[in-house]
Order: C-alpha cells, then sequence, then structure tokens
C-alpha cells in the first residue's frame, strides 16, 4: 500500500496530476473540534504528552478534510524538555524556557540517551495513529532544526530577531556549537524512534534559518540538516525527509543536493515560477500558499492556488502553505483550497 500513498509518490520523485496535499498546523486551533479537545486536555503541553488525545487531534482534519497525510501532533520545544530544560507555555504569548547562555547552563543539561524517557509519549502517539490513520495517508513525523531551537534555549522564548542567538554564536561560538551539537544528536535519535514507531516521513523544520546569512547559512542552518538527514538514511535507507529551511531565499537553490533530504519546503516569500525554475530542478519541492488565504478567501485563493498548481505541475511537488495555518483561519477556506488543487 505504501508505494500507492500519493505523498510518498511524490517523495519518490514522481510528477502527478494532481499533487498531493496537507498543510502546516492543520490540527490546530482554527478547528472547533481541535479548541475542544485541547480544553479536555487542559493546556497544550498536556495535550502534546497524552497520546490518545495527540492522535485525536492529528486525526481530525484527516477525518474533516481528507488531507494526504498527517503530522504528528507535538512542538518542537520538546527536544528542550526532554534534555532537561524547563519548558511551560504562557496563554497568548508562546512558549518560556529556562536559558542556556553559560557553560554552566550547558552543564545542567542530560545527555542524550535520557530523553526518550520524557518522549515515550510522543512514540505512543505515533504508534496509535499507525493504526488508525487510513490506509491511503501518509504519517509524518518530525523535528525542530537545531539552530531555531537553539535560538529559543537561548532566548528563552521566541524573538523577532533572533538577537541572543546571534549574539551567543558571535561571543562564546564553542558554547554555541556544543549547544548545537547536542541538539542535532538529540533529534536524530528522536526521529529514529519516531520512524520506529511508524512515522513515513519525516520533516525538520527550520523556522528561523532565513536569519542566518552567509557562511553561518552553510554552517548552521545547511550542515545540521545534513548531519541528521545522513544519520537518518543510514539507519533508515527508504524513509523520505522533507527540510523546510523557511526564508532562505536563494539558499534554497541547491539544498536538498547539499543535504540529502527528498523535498524542500518552500515559504511563500519565493515565487513559484522562479522555485520551479531553480529548486525544482532537483526533486521534489512542497509549497507554497501564503496562509492569509486561509483566512480572507475568495477567488484571490482560488487563483493563488491555481497559479501554485501550474508553476510546479511539471514536476514533482506536494501542495502545502508557506507556512503554518493561522488560529483566525475560516476552516471553510481550506474545503476551497482543497477543491481547487484536486479538481482545478
Amino acid at each position: 500500500m505504501a508505494e500507492q500513498k500519493k505523498l510518498l509518490r511524490a517523495l519518490a520523485g514522481e510528477t502527478q496530476d494532481v499533487p498531493p496535499i496537507w498543510m502546516m498546523r492543520q490540527a490546530g486551533r482554527y478547528l472547533p473540534e481541535y479548541r475542544a479537545t485541547r480544553a479536555q486536555a487542559g493546556d497544550f503541553l498536556s495535550l502534546c504528552y497524552n497520546p490518545e488525545l495527540a492522535a485525536e487531534v492529528t486525526l481530525q482534519p484527516i477525518r474533516r478534510y481528507g488531507f494526504d497525510a498527517a503530522i504528528l501532533f507535538a512542538d518542537i520545544l520538546l527536544i528542550p524538555q526532554a534534555l532537561g530544560a524547563d519548558l511551560w507555555f504562557v496563554t497568548g504569548e508562546g512558549p518560556r524556557l529556562s536559558t542556556i547562555t553559560s557553560e554552566a547552563d550547558f552543564a545542567k543539561l542530560g545527555p542524550v540517551s535520557d530523553i526518550h524517557e520524557t518522549l515515550n509519549p510522543i512514540y505512543e502517539t505515533v504508534r496509535i495513529l499507525s493504526r488508525e490513520l487510513p490506509s491511503e495517508t501518509t504519517l509524518i513525523g518530525f523535528a525542530g532544526a537545531p539552530w531555531t531551537v537553539a535560538t529559543y534555549m537561548i532566548a528563552g522564548r521566541g524573538t523577532p530577531d533572533q538577537g541572543p542567538a546571534h549574539a551567543l554564536r558571535e561571543e562564546n561560538t564553542a558554547l554555541f556549537e556544543a549547544l548545537l551539537a547536542r541538539i542535532t544528536e538529540a533529534t536524530i535519535e528522536y526521529l529514529s524512534m519516531q520512524i520506529d514507531a511508524g512515522a513515513e516521513v519525516v520533516k525538520i523544520f527550520d523556522s528561523w534559518a532565513g536569519s542566518l546569512k552567509g557562511e553561518a547559512f552553510e554552517k548552521y542552518a545547511l550542515e545540521p540538516c545534513r548531519q541528521i538527514t545522513a544519520a537518518l538514511k543510514e539507519r533508515y535507507p527508504h524513509i523520505p525527509v522533507i527540510g523546510f529551511p523557511r526564508e532562505a531565499g536563494d539558499k534554497y537553490v541547491g539544498f536538498a543536493k547539499a543535504t540529502g533530504i527528498d523535498c524542500v519546503a518552500l515559504d511563500n516569500s519565493v515565487d513559484p515560477e522562479w522555485a520551479a525554475a531553480n529548486v525544482q530542478v532537483d526533486g521534489c519541492v512542497q509549497g507554497n500558499l501564503a496562509s492569509r488565504h486561509m483566512v480572507t478567501g475568495g477567488q484571490d485563493l482560488i487563483d493563488e492556488t491555481r497559479r501554485i498548481v501550474a508553476a510546479f505541475k511539471n514536476g514533482p511537488h506536494i501542495f502545502n502553505l508557506g507556512h503554518g495555518i493561522t488560529p483566525d483561519a475560516d476552516p471553510d477556506n481550506v474545503q476551497l483550497m482543497i477543491d481547487t488543487v484536486r479538481n482545478g
């Protein structure tokens, strides 16, 4: 059955008349059924660590829309927590973590071998999903890329320009690189366990890759992605890897070849026709409708969806947004997008 799954066929390099489709953050606050389950869980982290409820919210958009893939419901900051960082979420403001800004802070982190005790519920969620998803639906596991995860660990929260992480990178390069190496090692083990539990594809989210410029991008966005992909490919040669170096711009060109990933996810800051000519030539691409269309809908949504499908029609393509769907999106607009992709 795996060979028949549309998403896996795209990742294997097949050009299809109708691209497979899924959506970043498709299990989320725009859906009333998600909000009900989140309320039942009590808070966000409790939802992540409750396998039955996390599986339920992962399945909700599959039941509603029939996406070609489901992505595990979890969070990129579970790895810092599993390494020993304090993690909590402030309502309306987002995540908070204890900070890593000195060798003494770094020394408090635990070894990678200890992360699974914390993360075992996530693997159980994957096992549940591998049993309960429809046979045609691909199961995607994921993790945050080391640079993006490090930006939160260093600042203790999300920041507009990742300034604290850039400062540590320049002022104490040895500490910064030690932290990145620890996250990289943990990410390999985390994704390996997701694959063992039933994930058929894994995705590496580098949400803040675009703030790395020049050589720093090569060293701290591209190289960790290459290391993770190489380790996973050695263990699981047939498991595809999607990379998302968001806002990489011209650095999207050649990223797949340089890292070994099977598909490059594109944000909506790049033109689809440009991406088809410069990125899709190396293989599968994913993207890249602007998330705002899920709020505004209408003919603009239809026109832009058709434009993206047309731009990528001559090569392997997975239709997706250029970033995660936002909580203010209209569920009806998601259906309109799907209908437009599948029916023209």
